[in-house]
């Protein structure tokens, strides 16, 4: 009995040592949080019936320590052969839009049930549905938000959420090589770098970017596998895509032979920015002829032309984002009214708890329809008949078709 003192005070040094020790393991963990890596598995999506039919992970990459810029990615495996399939890094347009309209409208393996939606919204979590065109068939796919402030990617300071395409290009190598040194299993698959819109700005810089990397390496080892990249309808300069837009209405026949010959001789073939007073005047004249166009698809009717009441349409959105599921059905009229789902979706916390997301953010198909024209540059110039801006969005199983054939280097 003598001794048992001596040996319980050791005893409770010992507790003491190592509650100190649990108290620093979790300081450390706080500290450090944003370098470890945030994977997640995401196995169920509310409104998806039954869990996922195909592997999805999603994360933060931390892009610049100094502002605690995390850029938020959702990776989807390829639904063949992971292991040897390329790597698809996939960035939306805007700039400004999330990775979700890819993985949701158009290249990914989840859709929003429209026939559901057909007969109103009437609240709750929207549905989602398995779509049979993704590209995730044969390819791996990184969808990210990018810039910082797409999505769910964040700063931690106010200097962090300024951007610019300068910016954005030097933040995404970042990412890449990050994601890819948490994921090793992939640096050999062949890389690509994809997207549209504005992205046709980002995605050759980008790709510019990485090969001079790949170049200055000289013997040191690079996550980069890189073989090319595809852009979808992309925006390169003012100037050229306006000189293309109005050389398309006359080819589609939106504006007459006489006006568009009027036009050419006056601008002299440019029409950003006007050369001169005759050549504004028809430019002007151009554009009010196509004022009620559907710039994102001719074929479909335009938004504003059927909301000509913008209060009414407005009010539409409102009711939309604020249903609790009860009520009377709220109709679309346009296929971007439909886009207001994904805002409600992701809105939804058991939505955002599934995915991973943090709390503190502050913000096989016919080839019938495909025409192709190859340059000596090594690049290849493919139109999809009777797709829209986004073209998977309109012409999923032909865009498929023309994507696989591409990265098994099969002419198109």
């Amino acid at each position: 009995m003598a001794n048992s003192a001596p040996s319980c005070r050791a005893f409770s040094w010992l507790w003491l040592w190592l509650l100190l020790l649990l108290r620093l393991w979790c300081l450390l963990l706080v500290l450090y949080c944003p370098m470890m890596s945030s994977a997640l598995v995401v196995r169920e999506l509310p409104g998806f019936d039954g869990p996922l039919p195909f592997f999805l992970e999603t994360g933060y990459v931390e892009v610049d320590e100094s502002n605690g810029v995390q850029l938020f990615y959702y990776f989807v495996q390829s639904e063949r052969d992971p292991a040897s399939d390329p790597l698809l890094l996939w960035l939306q347009g805007g700039p400004g839009c999330s990775g979700l309209s890819g993985l949701v409208y158009e290249i990914g393996p989840l859709l929003f049930d429209v026939q559901y939606t057909a007969n109103g919204y009437e609240g709750g979590v929207p549905r989602l549905l398995y779509r049979p065109e993704t590209w995730t068939k044969v390819s791996n796919i990184i969808f990210v938000d990018s810039p910082v402030g797409a999505g769910f990617s964040y700063a931690s300071t106010e200097e962090g959420f300024k951007s610019s395409d300068t910016i954005a290009i030097k933040q995404l190598v970042i990412f890449l090589k990050k994601w890819l040194d948490q994921h090793p299993q992939f640096m050999s698959n062949p890389l690509y770098i994809g997207g549209e819109s504005y992205c046709g700005i980002i995605i050759p810089a980008l790709t510019l970017e990485i090969d001079k990397l790949i170049r200055k390496a000289s013997g040191e080892s690079l996550p980069f596998n890189l073989k090319g990249y595809i852009a979808g309808n992309p925006m390169t300069d003012k100037k050229f895509d306006t000189d293309g837009k109005i050389k398309f209405f006359h080819g589609m026949g939106l504006i007459s032979d006489e006006l568009y010959e009027l036009a050419k001789v006056n601008c002299r073939g440019s029409y950003d920015p006007p050369a001169n007073h005759q050549c504004a005047k028809y430019i002007e004249s151009i554009n009010y002829c196509t004022k009620d166009i559907n710039v994102f698809h001719i074929l479909e009717p335009s938004c504003k032309t059927l909301w000509r009441n913008v209060t009414e349409k407005a009010e539409m959105h409102r009711l939309m984002l604020e249903s609790d599921g009860v009520g009377v059905p709220l109709h679309f009229k346009c296929r971007h009214d439909s886009y207001q789902l994904l805002y409600i979706w992701t809105n939804d916390e058991t939505v955002r708890k599934n995915l991973g997301i943090r709390q503190k953010i502050t913000q096989q198909g016919s080839q019938q329809d495909l025409y192709t024209r190859s340059y000596a540059t090594n690049l290849t110039y493919a139109t999809v008949k009777g797709a829209g801006h986004t073209a998977p969005e309109y012409k999923p199983k032909e865009c498929l078709a023309m994507f696989a054939r591409w990265i098994s280097t099969i002419p198109l």
